[in-house]
């Protein structure tokens, strides 16, 4: 039996650092554990840029050697991956992915283009997984703590849900005696035809929308029913007059009285 993890760079939710996503840990600690008690052969796959120090974070998780397929990019754009992955994953019987990776336009639409392009099922939110005669039983992740479980006949394509019952160990021993191998891909057509719409993108770091305060409003529904249809003053002052110093202590006792800040 072949078992293959296609594994991405996350980040972590705080700091944007690239790190291991959580999601593919998760189905290479499934995967290792599958390989080990059936004896398969498992290769773990990435496409992208081999030079990413998040890489080796795998080979610290379990992974003996990461395959880096090298994807072409442009105007900063990742290239796609769907189909040098789905050439190289010919022949496996079953393909372990996380739901989605964890950057910030991240569609979680990989999974399932690979298993089109692958011909094979796929099953998604899995959260245990366990073979048997030819076929996996994936025990799913339902909305409202629900469990589902379901039998598909390999080879397959199974996505790991978050809330996977895995735990990665992590030791940098392994990081040490682990390799990354790149290995360059060669897909059909013009990579300028291809990157044509790619070119006309530009790609920023994606940044939280500034919140607007606003004061809890305090009156009954009856008062505010009387506010739509009349016109009244609501209240409050204009500052005009005095130094800079005394209009900011006016705008911070105005958040103060409406519990807008906590200092």
């Amino acid at each position: 039996m072949k078992i293959a993890v296609l594994v991405s760079v996350g980040r972590h939710p705080v700091s944007g650092t690239a790190r291991y996503s959580r999601n593919d840990a998760a189905a290479l600690t499934m995967a290792l554990a599958l390989a080990r008690t059936h004896g398969a052969t498992l290769e773990v796959l990435h496409a992208g840029d081999p030079a990413n120090p998040a890489l080796k974070e795998y080979l610290a998780l379990g992974a003996h050697t990461v395959e880096v397929l090298e994807v072409p990019a442009s105007a900063g754009l990742p290239g796609d991956a769907t189909a040098p992955l789905a050439a190289r994953l010919r022949g496996y019987d079953l393909v372990l992915t996380g739901t989605r990776a964890e950057g910030a336009f991240d569609s979680g639409m990989l999974p399932y283009r690979v298993a089109s392009a692958l011909e094979m099922p796929l099953v998604g939110a899995a959260v245990d997984l366990t073979l048997r005669d030819g076929c996996a039983e994936v025990r799913q992740f339902m909305p409202k703590g629900l469990r589902r479980r379901v039998e598909v006949r390999l080879p397959a394509v199974i996505a790991v849900h978050p809330m996977a019952n895995a735990a990665p160990t992590y030791a940098y021993a392994r990081l040490r005696e682990g390799t990354i191998r790149p290995v360059v891909e060669k897909t059909p057509g013009s990579p300028d035809a291809a990157n044509a719409d790619a070119l006309a993108w530009a790609t920023r770091p994606a940044t939280a929308k500034p919140v607007r305060l606003a004061a809890a409003e305090k009156r009954s529904g009856h008062a505010r029913m009387l506010s739509a249809t009349t016109t009244e003053s609501r209240g409050g002052s204009v500052v005009i007059e005095g130094s800079c110093v005394e209009k900011a202590q006016v705008i911070l006792a105005y958040l103060r009285e409406h519990q807008l800040v906590d200092y």
